[in-house]
């Protein structure tokens, strides 16, 4: 009897279990509103690699549906409505996906909007456009060919791509067009968000429009914290 005693006397003043981790979401000041998230969160300001994870809300919590290692602009990331366009950086912020497009067909299973690459398709970058940061089938004559992307030159990286709304809805001119969530390449972007070719095909096949998925980039912490997002 005294045995029991002693061990639930230790029992009861065991400490108790840690708390689990709140998942990043959670711990974030918006995600969209939506029930799918994705985050693309890099080390600091001035790295070019971090983690994408794609996240469903599920009896009221974040979890993650998948992850992936992913690449950032040669120059790092910078707060959305501080960047410059040209600068190499990655804009942080938490944005909508408007549609998904590629080079190549359609993956099984995408739910979202899918416009398939042409040799007309162009995405105008020019200041000077009315199409400014806009997909556009054969070249305006007020964009010109070097002031945009012609998206079919990009078989690797676009192979898959989902089109990240910074500066998007109403474009601010010179702070950037063109940002999108695409294939990896050879290293850093220009200012995208990279994955393998395989993640991007499983985000494709996750995302479901109904439930409203945005995309939040940011650090881990400082002023571009993606929980400040």
């Amino acid at each position: 009897m005294r045995t029991l005693l002693v061990l639930g006397a230790v029992l009861l003043s065991s400490p108790a279990a840690p708390p689990a981790p709140v998942p990043l979401p959670g711990r974030m000041a918006d995600t969209g509103g939506g029930s799918q998230l994705i985050t693309a969160e890099a080390p600091d300001a001035g790295a070019t690699t971090g983690t994408l994870t794609w996240w469903d809300r599920r009896g009221g919590r974040w979890v993650a549906a998948g992850s992936a290692p992913a690449r950032f602009g040669a120059r790092g990331l910078v707060e959305g409505a501080l960047r410059r366009q040209g600068t190499n950086t990655t804009p942080t912020g938490l944005y909508r996906l408007p549609y998904a497009f590629g080079v190549r067909a359609r993956p099984a299973g995408t739910r979202l909007p899918y416009a398939r690459v042409t040799e007309r398709s162009w995405w105008c970058q020019d200041n000077a456009s009315r199409a400014y940061n806009r997909w556009v089938e054969g070249l305006p004559r007020d964009c010109r060919a070097t002031e945009a992307e012609h998206l079919v030159a990009y078989g690797t990286q676009y192979a898959y791509a989902l089109v990240i709304g910074f500066n998007y809805e109403r474009p601010v001119r010179g702070r950037g067009a063109g940002i999108f969530l695409h294939v990896n390449g050879r290293g850093a972007t220009a200012g995208c968000v990279s994955v393998p070719a395989d993640a991007m095909r499983a985000v494709l096949g996750w995302a479901d429009p109904a439930r409203r998925p945005h995309i939040a980039v940011g650090t881990r912490g400082g002023p571009t914290a993606i929980t400040r997002y």
